[in-house]
């Protein structure tokens, strides 16, 4: 470094020179070079991020003496005022990353008579400004006196955490030691209770908006629980509290032990080690952590398994240790810290003047104000099973820990060995923690975060900060079952009661409502093993979980069969259509009676909530409902499978009627199956009869059937969400595909579809769709749109492939489908095409990256092979496309597909979609 400083050294023939900006353009270059290699041969984070600000100084002093000469040329003598040049915030802290903002406070003396300031401030600012912006620096700056400066602290908190972290970079030392001492007066005046309160109201904000976890699969490292940013404010809180600017002033306060100390940092280190790569990686400012560039951040910072997914595994599995590190510690530092500001008083007089009060006294442990303490630091060397009664303590009597109680917690951990994991106590207080409905999360989070819950039930600890690679998890698979657990929580305490009144109500039927506590800590414990296949071994794995906690072989049977099949419900309604009683039969057959069936519908509310709840909309809990109703019913009359509506009688529907002859009705009632009059409400038929009513007069005014103009009706339906479009037209070959068509270039998604043809050719599809972001259609240009482009395709025989082509081509296609071989959201593609013999129905399941244009293309291609689809369902989840669709053979390939045919259009479609990800076959 100092030998490109002195590169830096430019002669006065080279200060007015245009050379000047290429020089300067050279170190910058040079430097961030030499640290980048630094970087990338494994340097530590802190290190890396201190080199990058000691070459920003040296630049940023050589520009100020430049100036300086320059003010000395044109003024004359010396400087007619003092100047401090500032860095702030993370410049500050001397922790510049690849592409941090440069955070600059031009300092000046409040009272300056010399006619010449302003000149001379002026030629200072911009010399040096100007040229940071020349070279496309990112610049915050300010120029103010000490007294504008304590004025902008003390009216804004950011400004003011930027402030505590300043230092000099160059000029008078003088005027920067009188603003240092001005601004250590300024904050020790200061409300520094209020100021922690503020500081713990933003941490809370912050932490809730980057989704109150460290255990995202794609967190934020700044910002996210557990990032930098909360390792920084325990230091603006020490500063503010202690004069502390580093974390080794809480050590000598005993606030914090070394030990900490060491794992906070050695933790912080590597955050900065991530950030500096991933800001290499994007070639600007960027903190998410996101699924593109995790293999590609883990390769260069060392992680050198060739399997992306291993790589990323093991990346992550450090990232999330460290990121809770420094959440676990700075989460307890905050509390330490206020508590500490509300007096005077050392901490451990606090304590003990707590103890002067009211206590009560049981089991080795003793109550003060709400807290649970430990009566000595040997309690559970003197019964090793108080590490797991304690926690029962803690629910039952709705205390909080004391800050040393779960310190002595973590520090006893190897305490709980065979004996107390088989002890017939320690199982009867945890079962007793796992009975108390609507209060079970907070104690397992933190069973779980002090380490005893990975000690008491080993098989739970290869759970912990597993990366999990499918596209619905937003979680860690620990992280993930503890929210699960969240939300029976909230089912059994009434939150949202008309959304989980109905669950509550379904558990409250059967014999055990608590038993799915249980069901749910272990219905993905197989995955400790392997992410395929891990509900059979989760079972497996389950069964001697379940002899050691003591539970009844009668209730055994009924938390295994519930992790093994937990995915069952959910694969059903999402796959397969409900209105075909054979559906309703073989889930029926799978579940075996109600009482299976009302767990498995609330753990499937609370599996799929607790991977992400914006993940559950109305349309998927109408569809869940709606399978347990009509199960239900099943299960209650096992002779008859209930309708979802009562059967609508040709009579009923006569009476309603209005403008239709009595021979139309009947020929409605005769040229469906019966199922079609049950599965539809009296609202749908009767628009359906005036929609074929209407395409009968077309017919009669129309030259030829091919001329039709097919007939159209939007609804919305709150209750789902969604847009229901109903299109009554002349059955032709390749139907679904030209609507599909249509809709992508409205810009609308298909979620589910439907069709039913009567025996004269006249068919009935009904589509629900959604806006792109989810939702209503709203806009009514798209409406018009999608009518343009269905009269394109089916009336003028205009093919609509070029232009969907066209929009691909216009849109950039999304970072999550390019092709990139170390993508690790690339799934692979799959294509099953079968026969169900049970329903009777020959299926094709697709599984691939979404696109634009996709479903186009894969209806398309059915249809080419001579397919028609009679059912589809479409669902489109963080970027990967899982579609079922239900086909016969078109009229013109016969009654009787073979197998032949099949094998052909699997291929066909393999084809496609291979075409679209290329590297999804690897």
């Amino acid at each position: 470094m100092s030998q490109l400083a002195k590169r830096l050294k430019l002669t006065e023939k080279e200060v007015n020179s245009g050379e000047r900006l290429a020089r300067f353009r050279e170190f910058l270059t040079r430097s961030n070079d030499w640290i980048n290699r630094y970087h990338r041969s494994g340097g530590s984070g802190l290190r890396v991020v201190h080199c990058r600000s000691i070459a920003m100084d040296v630049m940023i002093g050589l520009l100020y003496e430049l100036a300086c000469e320059e003010v000395r040329s044109r003024q004359g003598g010396e400087l007619c005022a003092e100047v401090s040049l500032l860095a702030l915030g993370g410049y500050g802290r001397t922790e510049l990353c690849p592409f941090s903002d440069i955070d600059l406070m031009f300092l000046y003396p409040a009272r300056v008579r010399s006619p010449k300031f302003p000149e001379m401030q002026r030629i200072i600012n911009d010399s040096i400004l100007y040229m940071l912006w020349d070279l496309n620096l990112k610049v915050g700056h300010s120029t103010r006196t000490i007294k504008e400066a304590l004025i902008e602290a003390e009216g804004d908190e950011q400004s003011k955490n930027a402030m505590l972290e300043s230092r000099l970079i160059c000029g008078s030392d003088k005027l920067h030691a009188k603003f240092s001492s001005e601004y250590d007066r300024f904050i020790r005046k200061d409300n520094v209770l209020a100021y922690l309160k503020d500081r713990l109201k933003d941490q809370t904000a912050r932490r809730s908006k980057h989704g109150n976890s460290v255990f995202l699969q794609e967190p934020d490292i700044k910002n996210g629980v557990g990032g930098l940013r909360d390792y920084q404010n325990i230091l603006w809180m020490a500063r503010l509290q202690y004069d502390g600017r580093t974390l080794a002033k809480l050590v000598k306060l005993k606030l914090l032990r070394k030990k900490e100390h060491d794992e906070l940092e050695k933790a912080y280190d590597f955050l900065l080690r991530v950030r500096n790569e991933l800001h290499l990686q994007c070639q600007r400012a960027s903190d998410l952590l996101d699924l593109e560039k995790q293999p590609k951040v883990a390769w260069a910072i060392g992680y050198r398994q060739r399997l992306i997914f291993n790589r990323v595994e093991t990346f992550m599995r450090d990232y999330y240790k460290a990121a809770y590190k420094i959440f676990h510690l700075s989460e307890y530092l905050e509390k330490r810290l206020s508590l500490n500001a509300q007096t005077s008083i050392s901490f451990q007089s606090v304590l003990q003047s707590r103890r002067l009060g009211k206590t009560e006294r049981f089991d080795g442990f003793e109550t003060e104000d709400k807290l649970l303490l430990a009566e000595s630091p040997k309690t559970f060397k003197q019964d090793p099973i108080r590490l797991i009664r304690v926690f029962r303590h803690l629910q039952a009597r709705g205390l909080e820990p004391d800050f040393d109680l779960e310190r002595l917690v973590e520090e006893n951990l190897d305490l709980i060995d065979k004996s107390v994991i088989e002890s017939e106590e320690a199982n009867r207080s945890f079962r007793a923690i796992l009975q108390a409905k609507g209060e079970v999360y907070p104690i397992l989070k933190l069973m779980n975060s002090t380490g005893v819950l990975p000690r008491f039930m080993p098989e739970w600890a290869g759970l912990h900060c597993l990366v999990q690679h499918e596209y619905y998890h937003r979680y860690t698979a620990d992280e993930h079952v503890l929210k699960t657990i969240r939300e029976l929580d909230r089912v059994f305490s009434g939150e949202e009661p008309d959304l989980t009144r109905r669950y509550r109500q379904a558990l409250e039927d059967t014999e055990l409502p608590g038993l799915l506590y249980l069901i749910l800590l272990l219905h993905d414990i197989g995955k400790s093993k392997a992410i395929d296949d891990h509900a059979n071994i989760g079972a497996e794995m389950a069964m001697p979980i379940l002899v050691r906690l003591g539970v009844v072989e009668k209730a055994r049977e009924k938390i295994l069969f519930q992790i093994k099949n937990h995915l069952e419900m959910a694969r059903i309604w999402q796959r397969y259509d409900l209105d075909d009683p054979q559906t309703i039969q073989i889930f029926c057959s799978l579940v075996g009676n109600a009482e299976q069936l009302r767990y498995l519908y609330a753990l499937t509310f609370c599996d799929a909530r607790g991977t992400k709840r914006g993940l559950w909309n109305s349309f998927k809990d109408t569809l869940h409902t709606q399978l347990f109703k009509l199960a239900l019913g099943h299960f209650q009359s096992p002779s008859v499978t209930p309708p979802a509506l009562p059967m609508i009688s040709q009579s009923h529907i006569l009476n309603k009627v209005d403008g239709l002859s009595e021979e139309e009705v009947e020929a409605h009632f005769n040229l469906l199956p019966d199922r079609y009059f049950s599965y539809h409400s009296e609202k749908e038929v009767l628009l359906h009869l005036k929609m074929i009513h209407q395409l009968l007069e077309n017919i009669s005014e129309a030259d030829s059937v091919g001329s039709l103009v097919p007939v159209v009706e939007w609804e919305d339906d709150h209750n789902l969400g969604l847009s229901v479009v109903h299109i009554v037209t002349w059955d032709r070959a390749g139907l679904f595909y030209k609507l599909a068509g249509a809709f992508t270039l409205a810009g609308l998604s298909i979620v589910s579809s439907k069709a039913l043809s009567r025996a004269d050719h006249i068919t009935i599809d009904t589509f629900y769709v959604s806006d792109p972001k989810g939702g209503l259609v709203t806009d009514q240009n798209a409406l018009a749109v999608f009518q343009k482009h269905v009269e394109e395709a089916l009336i003028q025989g205009k093919s609509l492939q070029p232009l969907i082509r066209e929009r691909v081509e216009s849109q950039s296609r999304p970072s999550y489908v390019r092709n990139d071989t170390t993508l690790p959201a690339t799934i692979p593609v799959r294509v099953d095409v079968y026969h169900e013999l049970s329903l009777k129905r020959t299926i094709i399941e697709v599984e691939t990256n979404d696109d634009i244009g996709l479903l186009y293309e894969v209806t398309r291609t059915i249809s080419k092979k001579g397919f028609d689809i009679t059912f589809a369902r479409i669902s489109t989840e963080r970027r990967v496309a899982v579609d079922t669709f239900y086909i016969e053979p078109s009229s013109q390939a016969g009654d009787m597909e073979n197998s032949q045919d099949l094998v052909e259009l699997k291929e066909a479609l393999l084809a496609v979609l291979l075409e679209r990800n290329p590297t999804s076959g690897e």
